[in-house]
């Protein structure tokens, strides 16, 4: 499943036409993260290094794609599944939705997890979850920062492709640009963030459709968008 995920989220990432992606579900769960019987006494330590590895390799390369990743939740992410909507820059989810990182209960603590968690929500709460493996609700979740909306079941298609097609309208490159410089700075001192986004806020302009959408806004008219990384001559 990690490998066929990593797969999907490689295909046409270079494609222009590609503007965002959505992870989604059929069925009740979203995702329950490990198969336990591949944890088991029986493979060894390089298995399991592979197993935890290539699962650490697809959380961070959400965050790497040039292009917005959305979760669509509807039902339980539990363990590496909440660890996948943590992931991902926005997450929608249904009322029915639950989150959790029961690894606790059954002898493994969820410490991958705990990377993206700890990352979404606020320490307290997230140790919470790690502690006890007791779930969040869609509202809680929603509350504390987990995810970003929460809708009736009957409205979550429609709200994700909502969300979706207004991305589409913008500019891929421009929005490429924000993403990697976001995840960039999130991580630095309040000093070293301005440094860097003041750099890019002027790489920004010199891009053509930095340049397209000013001109657009000026000129009162819908901006005509390249989606092209060359700079305006």
């Amino acid at each position: 499943m990690l490998q066929s995920l990593r797969r999907d989220l490689l295909h046409d990432v270079k494609s222009r036409e590609l503007r965002v992606i959505v992870i989604a579900a059929k069925g009740p769960v979203f995702c329950s993260g490990h198969d336990l019987k591949e944890l088991s006494s029986e493979d060894d330590v390089k298995h399991h290094s592979q197993v935890f590895e290539l699962c650490a390799e697809v959380m961070t390369l959400i965050q790497k794609l040039p292009v917005p990743v959305i979760a669509k939740v509807n039902g339980l992410a539990t363990a590496a599944g909440c660890q996948l909507v943590a992931s991902c820059d926005i997450a929608v989810a249904s009322e029915k939705s639950q989150f959790a990182t029961p690894g606790v209960n059954i002898g493994l603590f969820c410490s991958t997890p705990a990377v993206a968690l700890g990352r979404s929500l606020p320490r307290k709460v997230a140790l919470e979850m790690l502690f006890t493996g007791e779930p969040l609700s869609a509202h809680e979740a929603l509350m504390h920062g987990l995810v970003s909306k929460v809708v009736p079941e009957d409205k979550l298609e429609e709200e994700t492709m909502k969300i979706s097609q207004k991305i589409c309208e913008s500019s891929k490159s421009v929005l490429a640009l924000g993403k990697a410089t976001f995840y960039r700075q999130i991580t630095q001192d309040l000093d070293t963030a301005y440094k860097i986004t003041t750099k890019v806020m002027v790489d920004n302009l010199t891009l053509r459709d930095g340049q397209e959408g000013i001109e657009a806004f000026v000129q009162k008219r819908k901006p005509v968008w390249s989606h092209s990384q060359e700079e305006k001559k």
